[in-house]
């Protein structure tokens, strides 16, 4: 087993080794330990000691405590933030999270009161060995995610182990212990009791982080857990399309097969991907095909469905710029099925704005996991790379101070003016300013608006 060669371990390494050399048990705990053991990286290092909280303060008087009572405390540490933590066995659970009383003891018992297996392992780097109470590297080597001990009571301890045994599952493509799974289920009503925050980061890592989120929803789905975090996604089930269009089936089905193909997305796309069609069980209805037929409409579902995305992300507590990005992206993501006859003002309005990268892959996966043509993903990758050496909204060489120099009064008509002007300028019908400006001034002085084809 190879340690990683980086600052973040090496600085954990001193922190145990001045813990040691006064006296005390320290090893690397948690996650680290299980991303050691799969030669991952990890991005944090927690180190649990035997030294209590006033031992630990007396060695690293920089500390900053953030659960003393609990012997939980960050330490700062060349450029990196550790959290130590004194071993503990919890007397009882407050509000499904926080443990109500704590007794510092032996790091056995503090790793049997730890949520699962794989997160349940010790590693001393003084000796370089794993000590392992809870058969961590037998359900590491065998691919499990599994509760310690009982798994109702791990989940009854807290709530938000629910979403974290499906979040490892999913990220880690490990299979989930039936038993726990079974637990997970009968235990699902406790996940209202965990907040909305901590609900939004379990949900979003699983999002972004796991290589086929859509089997991470699937099994939300299966433990029960899926309708009550967002019932909103669970209304797809079953929602038919038209299978011209979408061949692969309902709306969850389709969801899932685009949240499957993501490859490393951001919170944005991930989010954007499963709410963009969220509006469809809402405007569902048989209407008029093209031939004169029927088939199944969705009229309206992008605007109905960015209203829903707006609250679900209010409701998760997202940031204001988060939201307005994932709710951009839900209300846009059929705009494409008017490129091809875009007037060239209009596209490049559109590529330019500061999601538009976001939506075109949120395009691309949405054919993907459908009808699978991607011409218009296509055109559009043509047009960027013909504005790739210009800038695809540049400056307006137009502004009020010009229109009113022309002898414009002030007032609502100034702001169309200038728009006419500037979808001039960028479907390139005039050559430079002073043209675009000759052309404004005609148009001025003879009242009339003039053709925007002209």
């Amino acid at each position: 087993m190879t340690q990683p060669a980086s600052p973040l371990w090496e600085g954990a390494r001193d922190l145990a080794g001045q813990l040691v050399r006064a006296g005390h048990e320290a090893r690397f705990a948690g996650g680290c330990v299980r991303d050691l053991l799969l030669g991952i990286e990890p991005k944090d290092i927690d180190i649990a000691t035997s030294a209590h909280p006033d031992q630990v303060q007396r060695i690293f008087p920089q500390a900053r405590w953030v659960g003393r009572a609990f012997g939980v405390c960050v330490v700062p540490y060349q450029g990196e933030t550790y959290e130590i933590a004194t071993y503990r066995k919890d007397l009882g659970y407050r509000d499904g999270r926080h443990p109500t009383e704590v007794v510092f003891t032996t790091d056995r018992e503090d790793a049997l009161r730890r949520d699962f297996t794989i997160n349940g392992m010790f590693f001393d780097p003084a000796t370089e060995s794993v000590i392992d109470y809870v058969g961590g590297q037998a359900d590491l080597q065998a691919k499990i995610v599994r509760a310690i001990g009982e798994p109702g009571e791990r989940f009854r301890e807290d709530s938000l182990r629910l979403i974290r045994g499906i979040r490892f599952s999913s990220v880690l493509n490990f299979t989930l212990d039936p038993a726990t799974q079974e637990a997970i289920r009968t235990h699902a009503g406790l996940i209202t009791m965990v907040s909305p925050e901590r609900i939004q980061t379990e949900l979003t890592r699983l999002l972004t982080e796991s290589s086929s989120a859509g089997e991470g929803f699937r099994l939300l789905d299966r433990t029960e857990l899926l309708s009550r975090l967002l019932p909103e996604i669970s209304a797809l089930k079953g929602v038919e399309q038209p299978p011209e269009f979408h061949p692969e089936g309902d709306v969850f089905t389709h969801t899932m097969m685009m949240l499957n193909r993501m490859e490393a997305p951001s919170k944005v796309l991930a989010w954007a991907v499963l709410l963009h069609d969220i509006g469809k069980p809402g405007t569902y209805r048989i209407g008029p095909d093209k031939k004169g037929g029927e088939r199944i409409r969705f009229d309206g579902h992008d605007e109905w469905g960015a209203t829903l995305a707006e609250a679900i992300l209010s409701r998760l507590k997202f940031s204001r710029k988060d939201t307005e990005d994932i709710v951009y992206c839900v209300r846009h993501h059929m705009r494409f099925i008017n490129v091809p006859h875009m007037r060239p003002a209009k596209l490049r309005r559109m590529i330019g704005h500061p999601c538009f990268e976001t939506l075109l892959e949120l395009h691309r996966l949405d054919c993907l996991a459908s009808f699978g043509g991607l011409d218009t993903y296509h055109l559009v990758q043509k047009v960027q790379a013909e504005l790739a050496n210009q800038p695809v909204l540049p400056p307006r060489w137009i502004t009020g101070r010009d229109l009113i120099a022309l002898g414009m009064k002030p007032g609502p008509q100034i702001g169309h003016w200038l728009e006419l002007a500037y979808e001039a300028q960028l479907e390139n019908r005039y050559p430079d300013r002073d043209t675009l400006l000759a052309w404004l001034a005609r148009a001025v002085a003879t009242g009339t608006e003039p053709n925007p084809q002209a």
